[in-house]
C-alpha cells in the first residue's frame, strides 16, 4: 500500500536519524513507500530544509548509480554553547575535587544522556573528516568513544595498558607521560585496526597530552593517520603541550585543593565552530585540514 507524504516524511526522518552517515539509496525509500523517486527527492528536500532550520543536521546527496542520501547530525552553535556552559557548571561543584587534586568524572561519564550529547558534539565538528575508527585508551574514555562512534557509524578501538589473552597478538610501545615524565606502556590488538586507517582519537582528560601522543605513536606502527583529536576536558596550566591540534569542550583553569574550588572555562571547541561550513555534497572544515 502506498504511503502518504506525511507518513513518509516522519518515517524517512526517523530512519535517517537512526542511521547517521550511512549512504541510503533513493531506490530503498522508493521501494519502501512504493513511491516514485521524484516524490522521494521532493520529500528529502523538505526534510533537509527542516533539519537545517532546526539546527540539528543536514542531508547531503551523492549522485550516480551508487549514490544516495546521508544524514549528517549537527548541533546549532547556540545549542553547542549552551551545552558547554552546562558542562562548566557541572565541573565546578566542590565535591568533584578528590584528594591529590584529581577530579571525579564518573557521574558525568556514567550519565547516558550527557555522554550522548558529548558524542554528538564531537561527531558534529568532525563530520567532514574521513574517519574509519574512533580510538580511546581504557577506561574512562570508552563511553565517550562509543557515543562519538555511534553518531559517525564507525567501530571503536580501545588501547590498553596491558595485553588481554582474548585479543590475540598485540603491538606495544613505550611512551613518556607529559607531566610526570614517566615511561609507560600501551598495547593494541593487531586485528583491531586495519593498516592505513584514519583514526579519530577521543579522550576524557588531557594534561600535557602524553597519553594522546602515545596513541599517535602507536598509530605509526599501523601506518594509520590521525583524523582528529577530541577531549572532554583539558588542563590549562601546562608548560609544554605535546599535542597541538585538538578540540576540547572544557578547560580546567585552576584547582585549589585547600579551598576545594575548581575554576573552568569553555574549551576551544566553540572557537572553531563558525569555521565549519556545509557545502553541497560535502562538509568542509577550513581551520583544521586532514592530516
Amino acid at each position: 500500500m502506498k504511503t502518504k507524504r506525511s507518513g513518509r516524511l516522519v518515517d524517512m526522518t526517523y530512519y535517517m536519524i537512526q542511521h547517521p552517515h550511512e549512504l541510503i539509496p533513493l531506490t530503498y525509500f522508493a521501494e519502501r513507500y512504493k513511491s516514485a523517486k521524484s516524490s522521494i527527492s521532493e520529500d528529502l528536500g523538505i526534510i533537509k530544509q527542516s533539519l537545517e532550520e532546526q539546527g540539528v543536521g543536514t542531508l547531503i546527496t551523492v549522485a550516480g548509480a551508487a549514490g544516495g542520501v546521508k544524514y549528517i547530525p549537527r548541533l546549532s552553535k547556540e545549542e553547542a554553547s549552551s551545552f558547554v556552559n552546562e558542562l562548566c557548571e557541572r565541573f565546578i561543584k566542590p565535591d568533584r575535587l578528590l584528594p591529590g587534586g584529581y577530579l571525579y568524572l564518573t557521574d558525568l561519564l556514567g550519565n547516558p544522556k550527557l555522554v550522548q550529547q558529548i558524542g554528538l558534539m564531537f561527531a558534529s565538528i568532525f563530520a567532514n573528516r574521513k574517519i574509519d575508527v574512533v580510538m580511546t585508551v581504557a577506561t574512562k574514555g570508552i563511553p565517550l568513544a562509543y557515543a562519538v562512534a555511534n553518531f559517525l557509524q564507525v567501530p571503536v578501538v580501545i588501547v590498553r595498558r596491558d595485553s588481554k589473552v582474548t585479543e590475540g597478538s598485540t603491538v606495544s610501545i613505550n611512551y613518556v607521560t607529559g607531566s610526570s615524565k614517566r615511561i609507560q606502556t600501551m598495547v593494541l590488538a593487531r586485528r583491531s585496526l586495519e593498516v592505513g586507517s584514519n583514526v579519530l582519537i577521543i579522550d576524557d582528560f588531557m594534561k600535557a597530552g602524553g597519553t594522546i601522543n602515545g596513541m599517535i605513536s602507536l598509530l605509526d606502527e599501523f601506518n594509520a593517520k590521525v583524523a582528529g583529536i577530541g577531549v572532554l576536558v583539558e588542563s590549562e596550566d601546562i608548560e609544554e603541550r605535546l599535542v597541538d591540534e585538538y578540540y576540547s569542550l572544557v578547560r580546567l583553569s585552576d584547582v585549589n585543593v585547600r579551598d576545594k574550588s575548581i575554576e573552568v572555562i569553555p574549551g576551544n571547541y566553540l572557537n572553531h565552530y563558525d569555521q565549519m561550513t556545509i557545502i553541497e555534497g560535502e562538509l568542509e572544515d577550513e581551520n583544521y585540514p586532514n592530516e
